[in-house]
């Protein structure tokens, strides 16, 4: 059981153009289950540089970072860690007395995912979706020498660039595309979204893949992921990662299955 609210409680906030729920309930669910003396609350701003100078000034232990903010924060902390700087896009800040620390736990998880299920860069590789954490996705695979991808966008601009800077294919729809991994990096299945009910993929590209991923957070089994029954991954694993970083209490291998209950919320 988490300690009572005292002067002691660390804070993590995170700061995002359109606040969420599903940061909050995971952190907030797990300091209760591990008895932290963490509290986490969800935030926006119109002042991006008073708020990262508010996280220094009153020693808040973490800062999670979500759109429109990712690259502005850039130029606001002290260190830059790999995986940020090589996508020049930070999605959590940690506190160390008073020295900020930038990384990005999207690529650091998805490293994890490559290593965790044993995947090889002999595979091929097909990403859905062009916005930051497809980037993330991308580059983390690119970067561990994944060099046969196709990136499918509905935004060609978007799409075709992100193409470029990772050397892979781009095309505007899946046809009858596949691929020996398969990443669903869209809110396509996202309860309570528009498309909630939809599958990413179709059949075909499904069956001929060896492993699915999905980034959507929430229902915990999408239905891409009710349709593969393979590999699949969401959200969780980056929530995992920036948990860790913020309190180094409990190893991000350690939490899924403690984390169920704050997902089903």
């Amino acid at each position: 059981m988490r300690p009572a609210l005292s002067k002691d409680t660390r804070l993590c906030i995170s700061l995002a153009g359109r606040p969420s729920n599903i940061g909050t309930r995971f952190h907030n669910h797990l300091y209760e289950v591990l008895g932290l003396d963490f509290i986490y609350k969800a935030f926006t701003t119109t002042d991006i540089v008073a708020a990262i100078g508010g996280v220094r000034a009153l020693g808040i232990r973490g800062c999670s970072v979500s759109m429109p903010f990712k690259e502005d924060v850039l130029s606001l902390v002290d260190d830059i860690e790999p995986s940020a700087q090589s996508l020049r896009s930070v999605n959590t800040i940690v506190n160390d007395d008073g020295r900020l620390i930038a990384s990005n736990t999207d690529y650091l998880a998805v490293q994890h995912l490559i290593d965790e299920h044993g995947l090889t860069s002999q595979q091929s590789v097909l990403i859905r979706g062009s916005g930051g954490m497809a980037s993330a996705v991308g580059a983390a695979f690119a970067d561990r020498g994944f060099g046969a991808g196709v990136v499918v966008a509905r935004n060609p601009a978007a799409g075709s660039a992100l193409a470029r800077r990772l050397g892979y294919e781009y095309a505007p729809e899946v046809g009858a595309r596949s691929a020996d991994i398969v990443v669903n990096v869209t809110p396509i299945g996202m309860a309570g979204g528009a498309e909630e009910h939809d599958v990413a993929f179709g059949d075909a590209t499904i069956r001929r893949a060896h492993t699915v991923f999905d980034v959507v957070a929430l229902p915990s089994e999408t239905p891409l992921i009710a349709a593969a029954r393979i590999d699949g991954f969401s959200c969780l694993a980056n929530s995992r990662k920036c948990f860790w970083a913020f309190t180094r209490i409990c190893s991000p291998e350690t939490m899924t299955s403690m984390a169920l209950g704050a997902r089903s919320g």
